[in-house]
């Protein structure tokens, strides 16, 4: 089975290649330190157990951030994150500096990754979420080095694209030392597609266990002032809005603006990608709309729409708005965190793309505290709704956070099943 993963993935290396070649031409940041994602970097030299996390991107960076700080406080542990993006690698500099030792995470080829595990020799690893590769995963079972899947989703999209693949994925699960799960249907799903039940834990989530302390809460309602001008504005939030996804928002947007009662609203808008900043920024401006940057710090008073251009503070920007919309769910994405917005007490937005975060989201619905549309239209009357209705406002965000508060716990569950590996 290991000759098939390693013909497979190295017939694969020229595709890689030219993926990563591709993405170097979007998001210029991919063409620096290669050399990290084939192993090649200073080994780490320490006397310390090492946890090696790794993390994808930005929101699994972030959801493991409170799970790294309680590593740390162990004081015996060296942490090894590495993340697949830059953006992500950003955001690990940038919260935590020389604190860890961060690469980016090697492919998943047999003879890089036996160089990666040479060179930090882990005691364990974390996977945040989703991220299984067969060849990883064999490359620790060679090793004796115990394999935990972290705060573990899986959605039945992609649970029938593992199933396509069941003579790979099969024996990729049955290396998998422990699936720490957010649900008990997730968890049936990763049963049903080989991980055995004896290796499945459900944990809950630990993005719900999100804490967000006095200093965020202040520097979060200074930025509300500035941006609503004293109150004068409500501030509406479209957030991890992907590609095809604007236009419907701006198109809802143009609707509000139409009614004169509506003239305090603002639209806070954030791409979930970086290198689509520009591109949304000159959608928003061919619209008619007058458009700020937050880096630009400036919010005139005949603003319509600040574009939230910005790494690390979309949690930020969360308090500081009167209305959520969440995105990657009006294009079939899957969703994002509604949980970041849900702790702030936010009125939350979506549309009907929400598969990977489908429990939260039901969690969410049921309490009244999310819903759902499926068109500009849908949007405009959704928001126009809770524009005219404080009260509205408060009840469903008071909802959404305590639906946030009653799903607490998934963290300390998850530091005990990590420390009886450890």
């Amino acid at each position: 089975m290991r000759f098939i993963y390693t013909l497979v993935f190295y017939c694969a290396v020229p595709v890689i290649l030219l993926r990563l070649l591709w993405r170097a031409i979007a998001a210029p940041a991919y063409a620096k330190r290669w050399s990290e994602r084939f192993a090649f970097f200073t080994p780490l030299a320490t006397e310390r157990k090492v946890v090696w996390l790794h993390t994808v991107s930005v929101g699994e960076f972030i959801a493991a951030l409170p799970l790294i700080r309680q590593l740390q406080a162990r004081g015996d542990l060296q942490l090894v994150v590495t993340t697949t993006t830059p953006t992500g690698s950003e955001r690990v500099r940038a919260s935590l500096g020389e604190s860890v030792f961060h690469v980016y995470a090697p492919y998943d080829l047999p003879d890089v990754l036996a160089r990666f595990i040479r060179r930090i020799n882990p005691a364990v690893l974390l996977i945040m979420e989703t991220e299984l590769w067969p060849n990883t995963l064999a490359a620790c079972a060679k090793q004796n080095i115990p394999t935990l899947l972290v705060n573990g989703r899986m959605s039945e999209k992609s649970a029938r694209g593992y199933e396509k693949f069941s003579g790979l994925t099969l024996p990729m699960l049955q290396l998998l030392t422990k699936a720490l799960v957010q649900n008990k249907t997730d968890a049936g799903r990763f049963n049903r597609i080989g991980l055995p039940e004896k290796n499945t834990e459900v944990t809950g989530n630990i993005k719900f266990d999100l804490t967000i302390n006095d200093e965020l809460r202040n520097r979060a309602q200074e930025l509300k002032q500035e941006w609503s001008q004293d109150g004068k504005h409500l501030l509406w939030i479209a957030a991890s809005t992907h590609q095809g996804e604007d236009e419907i928002i701006l198109d809802a947007f143009a609707l509000l603006k139409k009614n004169p009662a509506l003239e305090n609203l603002r639209l806070v808008l954030v791409p979930r990608h970086p290198e689509r900043f520009n591109s949304v920024a000159s959608l928003c401006v061919s619209r008619g709309n007058v458009l700020v940057r937050r880096s630009e710090k400036i919010v005139a008073p005949d603003t319509h729409i600040i574009l939230g251009d910005t790494m690390g503070e979309l949690l930020l920007m969360f308090g500081a708005s009167d209305i959520a919309f969440v995105g990657g769910s009006l294009v079939p994405n899957g969703g994002h965190n509604f949980i970041e917005p849900a702790a702030w007490a936010l009125p939350l937005l979506t549309g009907p793309y929400v598969f990977n975060f489908a429990e939260v989201a039901s969690l969410l619905t049921a309490a009244s505290a999310l819903q759902t549309v499926a068109s500009a239209d849908e949007l405009a009357r959704a928001v126009e709704s809770l524009v005219h209705d404080k009260l509205e406002r408060e009840k469903r965000g008071n909802a959404a956070l305590q639906v946030a508060n009653e799903n607490r716990g998934a963290l300390a569950k998850t530091l005990k099943a990590i420390e009886q590996i450890l």
